[in-house]
């Protein structure tokens, strides 16, 4: 299996299956001298983490990570710095109950990965999904907070939910303090209640609803990104629709653009107090011609419902004879809402490989 890696002066691959032993990422391309120990690392992984409320699935898994490789502490440095070696981190995996799928390892679910993995390998991991898990997510999250440490404290990446189902929140009572005061990275408290009422009563159904995630990317400098092939909003897409159960990315306007004019569309220039260039709107989301222009970066990730659900629903078994599946289990009746941590990851991955790569050509150009 290819293709378990990403970046390119930054880099991570990840590895391990949502039943094995453990999972976990090598981080290659981090620069030297920048402090790093598990506790930089650990509240990230503590806020993807499932069995935190009552709306995610209730695997229990404390997600603790090791740092392997790639870090060093002698009296020299003033506690632990990474050493540009790569850096190797593990999680183990504790809390998985194998057993929750032996009804199922004959069957092809409906909506998950499946029926493509059999056909494509010829060997499907029926626990949980293996490799096609969301658990993988575990060790991206963990790559992107090395991510932040490159990026450093001037660059705040902050996801939140903005609807689940048909329900969306309110913009006219955004409230970022709000954002952590509930189970669903809401920056509206009113909505972020009504969204437990709705999924308690998804969850009784035995069902699931989808979500979509919006990441903002504050404090980015004008001139990360590179036309044509090396675009920032292309590889930032690109992650974002590597995660699981995404289906969809906007860039600002995203798809609303297709209905504005071009007056409207076009953010419009002015200087500012201090005589600097500024833009009066951002429907661009902070990127043009895929190079940041210094304002927000704005993404918007469609999730989908999750497919493992306890409402029958009808497939085939690997010997193609007609057959009905019910997904039994710990599951999330929404995975958009565990996902805002991981897009946060994923935008951290893709600026950091961005701030290297610009800081290669600054000093080669």
């Amino acid at each position: 299996m290819s293709h378990n890696s990403f970046g390119h002066l930054f880099r991570f691959t990840t590895w391990g299956e949502s039943h094995g032993s453990a999972l976990g990422c090598v981080v290659d391309g981090c620069p030297a001298n920048i402090h790093l120990t598990e506790a930089d690392i650990q509240p990230w992984l503590d806020k993807r983490k499932p069995g935190v409320s009552r709306h995610v699935s209730q695997r229990r898994e404390s997600d603790r990570v090791k740092i392997l490789s790639g870090v060093f502490k002698d009296g020299h440095t003033n506690g632990q710095v990474t050493t540009g070696a790569p850096i190797s981190l593990v999680v183990e995996n504790t809390d998985h109950r194998s057993k929750d799928y032996s009804d199922i390892r004959d069957k092809w679910r409906p909506g998950h990965a499946d029926y493509t993995y059999d056909i494509k390998y010829g060997v499907r991991d029926y626990r949980g999904g293996g490799r096609s898990s969301a658990r993988e997510t575990a060790a991206r999250v963990a790559a992107g907070a090395i991510a932040r440490k490159v990026l450093g404290e001037d660059i705040s990446i902050r996801a939140v939910l903005i609807q689940i189902g048909a329900r969306k929140i309110n913009r006219t009572r955004w409230n970022w303090n709000d954002v952590h005061a509930n189970d669903f990275f809401c920056p509206d408290a009113r909505t972020a209640a009504l969204w437990a009422e709705d999924m308690d009563k998804i969850r009784k159904a035995g069902s699931s609803v989808g979500a979509l995630i919006e990441i903002i990317c504050s404090g980015l400098p004008v001139g990360w990104g590179a036309p044509v092939y090396g675009k920032l909003d292309a590889d930032m897409a690109n992650a974002m629709m590597s995660i699981n159960a995404a289906k969809g990315v906007e860039i600002g306007a995203g798809m609303k653009a297709a209905a504005m004019r071009g007056e409207d569309a076009a953010d419009q220039m002015r200087l500012d107090a201090d005589g600097q260039p500024t833009f009066m709107s951002n429907h661009n989301g902070g990127v043009l011609g895929g190079i940041s222009t210094g304002q927000d970066l704005v993404i918007r990730v469609a999730i989908k419902p999750a497919s493992s659900i306890r409402i029958p629903r009808r497939t085939l078994t690997r010997t193609l004879e007609p057959a009905e599946v019910i997904t039994t289990g710990r599951h999330d009746p929404c995975v958009g809402i565990r996902g805002a941590p991981v897009a946060e990851a994923m935008a951290a991955l893709v600026l950091a490989d961005h701030k290297l790569r610009a800081k290669a050509l600054s000093a080669y150009g």
